[in-house]
């Protein structure tokens, strides 16, 4: 049960429903959704609970949830939500547009930055993506630039008009991360670090939730619940492989996934064949195949120096792949009635 408090309740009304509710043997546990107060609890109750309830001052409405999921669920909001990043310029993920965020695994410096952003851009990319903290297998591998990699990042944003995503990894860094980009990626391995989820989710940004390399469907959104409960609904999700037993790509593409989350979910989700793949003549038939699937954006690594590269080099696009991926990602896009993404004030240009 999920029960809605109006955003002119008070707190003695909230206090009155969340009584009410333990009274009757069911424990509440405050969340957040937009301006409104939340009381989320295990159980339906009985019917006349639930009229009790909706009787009460200061309730807008009680949701009748089944399963794990609350606020995640198409029972609670059975539309399909659109996630706008980067304020009334940005761009919109979850409508009718298909967002294609783009750029280098890891922020290694200026000039590749610059190098590789004006790449996307001319391509037409929706977003930009880079990692200025990188949470590597090795503690010997390049870990990233840290908060001189976000200033580079909020340097191609002011340069170009693209929104940005870069991946938070530690609770601390929430809020810095969030000063300096537009949208937070939680990445595979921190999917169920659970004090991370909640800094994020306060965050006040959007949050793009990478499905863990190892996680089922239900862990995957239950996750998200983490964010939403801390009153966050800019969530968008990220199909990036799972681990199986075939050794020929770095990971396994669960597609299916994609459109088993958009049935059980409102929340955007959209894929990345880059790190689900591991080699770039897969990330252009996979790419396709998640538009023609029903994901809602893509995630994609693109360096112009490649053998060079810091990280997941082996992985990423170049220039003329990415450009020509673009290029034959239009038609499925316009074919299931959808266009491509672009940042509101690169349109208006």
């Amino acid at each position: 049960m999920i029960v809605v408090m109006s955003p002119q309740a008070t707190h003695e009304q909230t206090e009155l429903a969340s009584a009410l509710l333990r009274d009757n043997g069911l424990t509440p546990v405050p969340a957040k959704a937009a301006d409104s107060a939340l009381l989320i609890s295990e159980g339906t109750g009985t019917p006349e609970l639930t009229a009790s309830i909706e009787r009460s001052a200061g309730v807008e409405r009680v949701v009748l949830v089944s399963g794990a999921q609350r606020l995640t669920s198409r029972d609670f909001h059975p539309e399909n939500t659109q996630v706008t990043v980067g304020g009334r310029d940005g761009v919109t993920v979850g409508g009718t547009e298909f967002l294609v965020i783009a750029g280098p695994c890891a922020v290694e410096g200026p000039q590749q930055m610059t190098t590789v952003v004006d790449v996307v851009t001319a391509a037409r990319a929706g977003m930009l993506r880079g990692g200025a903290f990188k949470p590597r297998t090795s503690p010997y591998s390049f870990q990233g630039l840290g908060v001189a990699g976000l200033a580079l990042l909020a340097e191609q944003r002011g340069r170009t008009g693209l929104p940005v995503v870069t991946e938070v990894v530690a609770p601390a860094d929430v809020e810095r991360v969030a000063e300096e980009s537009d949208m937070l990626q939680i990445g595979t391995r921190n999917m169920q670090n659970f004090d991370l989820l909640r800094e994020a989710g306060a965050s006040g940004r959007p949050v793009l939730l990478k499905r863990g390399m190892a996680a089922t469907i239900e862990e995957w959104l239950l996750a998200a619940e983490y964010l939403m409960q801390m009153g966050n609904s800019d969530v968008v999700l990220c199909e990036r492989g799972i681990r199986s037993f075939e050794r020929s790509t770095r990971f396994t593409l669960d597609l299916s996934a994609v459109a088993e989350a958009k049935r059980r979910t409102h929340l955007p989700v959209i894929v990345d064949p880059s790190h689900s793949t591991g080699q770039p003549h897969l990330v252009g038939p996979m790419s396709l195949a998640a538009a023609a699937c029903g994901a809602d954006g893509l995630l994609i690594d693109v360096h112009t120096n490649a053998r060079g590269a810091l990280c997941d080099g082996a992985q990423a696009l170049d220039a003329a792949q990415f450009t020509d991926l673009m290029d034959r990602l239009e038609p499925v896009v316009e074919a299931v009635g959808r266009m491509l993404a672009q940042p509101r004030s690169l349109a208006q240009v």
